[in-house]
């Protein structure tokens, strides 16, 4: 075998070989936390502030943006006051989407060919992406926290849709339809790094597209643990407010 020849197979075998590599799927795998993460500036205050909403917040349609800024404006001064709003995490309601993407406390993703689960966990909540499948009619599925997602790649992002999503479970309290659409896109940015692209289409509530980005750092170290809401005290008085009972009854 000439000098020549064996340096034409080896140029061919890198460049099969850097194809193969960039046809590879990528692994989610792993266990994620916010990055940055949204509660880090904020007073030592649990009750002081919550984040402001990514992506600036949503463009509502009157009456609902009206009322929106109302309730945020009232639950930034019970904030103040050390007496929180009730809401569904405070009752031990599970989060749904796309609260859920939110981690505020880690999640622990599992990729396999046919889906992805995500496993939060805060309040031990799970979610199902199914891969390559054909979404159903909306009429066809029951609503649900998570509601019903579906996923395909485009390259080395992964394109996913939502729909069917309980119109109680709402994202930062945001009202939407049952028509509401989740679509996210999800890739890795660098070692260790995972970035989702949210969009929010509900043309009932929304004047435009709510859009925002979660960004995950992944933690080889951490190890979800159960959390259950088998001890709450958390006390919820007439107006809406949550307080915590100290002692029991």
């Amino acid at each position: 075998m000439s000098r020549h020849y064996k340096q034409v197979v080896v140029a061919a075998a890198l460049l099969l070989a850097a194809g193969a590599a960039s046809c590879a799927t990528p692994d989610f795998s792993g266990t994620w936390e916010r990055y940055p993460d949204p509660y880090a500036a904020l007073s030592e205050n649990i009750f002081a502030e919550d984040p402001p909403p990514p992506g600036g917040g949503p463009k509502l349609k009157e009456p609902y943006a009206s009322a929106y800024q109302k309730l945020t404006q009232r639950k930034a001064e019970a904030n103040k006051q050390g007496k929180p709003v009730a809401d569904p995490s405070t009752q031990c309601m599970p989060e749904g989407m796309p609260t859920i993407m939110g981690a505020i406390y880690p999640i622990e993703i599992v990729q396999t060919p046919k889906q992805i689960v995500v496993l939060a966990e805060f309040l031990t909540q799970t979610r199902r992406i199914y891969l390559n499948e054909k979404m159903p009619a909306l009429d066809d599925i029951s609503p649900s926290y998570n509601g019903h997602s579906v996923a395909h790649w485009e390259g080395n992002t992964l394109v996913v849709q939502t729909i069917g999503v309980r119109e109680d479970v709402k994202f930062i309290e945001i009202p939407h339809s049952p028509r509401m659409k989740v679509t996210e896109r999800l890739r890795l940015t660098g070692p260790g790094l995972l970035e989702n692209q949210v969009t929010i289409d509900d043309p009932q509530f929304l004047a435009k597209p709510y859009q925002f980005t979660f960004g995950y750092r992944r933690n080889p170290e951490y190890r979800i643990m159960e959390y259950i809401c088998d001890n709450n005290r958390n006390r919820f008085d007439a107006d809406g407010g949550v307080s915590l009972e100290v002692a029991p009854k």
